[in-house]
């Protein structure tokens, strides 16, 4: 009875787990295509709205989905750089306002500033003057979509693998796609030797700071980083990197309508789908562009001569990240021109913002891949647990 009961106890633990998510294998890993696109949702989202409070929700989104999936890889740690880098955009936006002024008029004078005389000919720009409540609240509040945007961009940057977005690649881009790759894992690397030399000094007893420190430092990151473009671009030459096949020249032209029109017709729906008095030709204007560019990435393809190692594939998975960060975009979205005052609220005269309720439930679904992406290995070498 008791060996009965303890099988059955066993075969449950081992059955319980299984709707969990499983943990990360190089086999089940989460395509950084499809990061990208949920990142990118995010920032849709962060773009349409000044609320703060929609914008402060965006960004705990973001920040509890890489804490929950990020590896112990080099670049999973530039999400805190995205972070200080968005608060400076705030920092910098305040600073503006107080010096340079706002259009928004305003009643609550915070204070007064020497106003600096300036020609005719600069008529609606000054420096100095007076401060007002309003347009300081207009200046944070416009701070803070971008540094929400930056933000979310930089979750992208802490989950996707680089060397997996590469292999994503359409052969067209597979050239540039390798300058993007090394420049976005030159940085990570670089400030992981910088803390590498820096807990070696420490442990020495020599000083970590300082002119000194940083040039008895910076020498050897530099240096190491040197030997590592080195070491790549001979491991590339030796494998036949930039070889390319021949192709008529009607399709090298129609390419490259296709591939330039395409972008072209990219960028103007999307500066549609951002602006509020373009939403209605920006989703048309975009998918045309994506259908143009996507065909002249084809043609272009046809001249990579390369081949794929374990291509990425799509699965479920995959697919519920994405459509995450796609359908958090496409609520706020619609909430822009269903009840435009909720996601950006007046600053004159001076209210709190009201926290929009059916919005922000949109904004949740983006938790979705904290619950559905595989779970990566703990430092220590056991898995997480969901």
């Amino acid at each position: 009875m008791t060996g009965s009961t303890a099988g059955r106890t066993d075969t449950a633990t081992h059955r319980l787990p299984a709707w969990r998510a499983p943990a990360a294998t190089r086999s089940n890993a989460v395509p950084a295509g499809a990061w990208w696109l949920w990142a990118l949702g995010l920032a849709t989202a962060a773009s349409r709205t000044t609320n703060p409070l929609l914008l402060g929700l965006l960004v705990g989104v973001a920040g509890y989905v890489v804490a929950a999936r990020r590896t112990d890889a080099p670049w999973a740690r530039s999400y805190g750089m995205f972070i200080r880098i968005g608060l400076f955009v705030i920092a910098v936006r305040l600073l503006f306002s107080v010096f340079l002024g706002s259009p928004i008029p305003g009643t609550h004078t915070l204070f007064t500033l020497p106003e600096a005389p300036l020609p005719d000919w600069a008529k609606g720009v000054r420096i100095g003057g007076r401060v007002t409540a309003e347009q300081m609240l207009f200046a944070l509040y416009d701070g803070a979509k971008l540094a929400a945007l930056l933000i979310c961009v930089g979750a992208a940057n802490s989950l996707a693998n680089p060397a997996r977005l590469l292999k994503s690649l359409p052969g067209a881009l597979y050239e540039a796609g390798v300058a993007v790759v090394v420049a976005m894992t030159f940085a990570p690397n670089m400030v992981a030797d910088v803390l590498r030399l820096r807990t070696a000094r420490r442990l020495r007893g020599r000083p970590t700071g300082g002119v000194r420190a940083v040039l008895q430092i910076g020498l050897p990151v530099l240096e190491g980083a040197l030997e590592r473009s080195v070491a790549v671009a001979a491991s590339m030459d030796a494998r036949g990197y930039g070889r390319t096949a021949r192709v008529p020249a009607a399709v090298r032209h129609t390419t490259n309508v296709l591939t330039l029109g395409g972008l072209l017709g990219v960028c103007a729906g999307t500066y549609g789908l951002l602006a509020a008095e373009g939403a209605g030709y920006g989703m048309p204007l975009l998918a045309a562009g994506l259908l143009a560019a996507m065909a002249g990435l084809r043609l272009g393809g046809a001249r990579s001569v390369r081949t794929r190692y374990r291509p990425d594939r799509w699965g479920v998975r995959a697919w519920l990240i994405a459509g995450s960060g796609a359908a958090v975009a496409a609520a706020m979205i619609w909430a822009g021109t269903a009840d435009p005052a909720a996601l950006r609220p007046g600053v004159v005269p001076l209210t709190a913002p009201v926290l929009p309720l059916w919005p922000a439930a949109a904004v949740l679904i983006g938790l979705l891949p904290a619950v559905v992406a595989p779970v990566p290995p703990s430092p220590t070498g056991f898995q997480e647990q969901v």
